[in-house]
């Protein structure tokens, strides 16, 4: 139950994060809608929640296990570049190469998930 929460809150955090991001490139005044700006901090919050509970629930924890590490760190760059890619004194030009490469991180960090392997067992 708690993988399905996790698992649940990344799809809606991600889908939200596209949401804003494409009203960003789009120029639409999403900032004004509440739901918006209050809802990914919640969902975010459940889904770093549900995270730590469930490698404490499985023994495996960052800076331990390598598949875990680059889950974190990953997700240190998803947070910069979007923070850029949404920030409002991003220039226009520069939010869709901030935009893609944060969406970048989110498929490498759902990668890294699936197989438990930084390099997808590539290597």
């Amino acid at each position: 139950m708690l993988k399905h929460l996790h698992v649940t809150c990344v799809v809606i955090s991600v889908s939200l994060f596209v949401l804003r991001g494409t009203l960003e490139l789009m120029a639409r005044p999403w900032r004004q809608w509440r739901l918006l700006r209050v809802a990914p901090h919640i969902v975010d919050t459940v889904l770093l929640t549900s995270a730590l509970w469930l490698a404490w629930s499985i023994g495996q924890y960052p800076f331990v296990h390598g598949w875990l590490t680059a889950k974190v760190l990953a997700l240190f760059a998803y947070i910069l570049l979007g923070m850029r890619a949404l920030g409002k004194n991003t220039p226009q030009s520069q939010r869709l190469p901030y935009f893609a490469a944060a969406l970048s991180s989110v498929a490498y960090i759902v990668g890294v998930a699936l197989t438990r392997s930084p390099s997808w067992g590539l290597l």
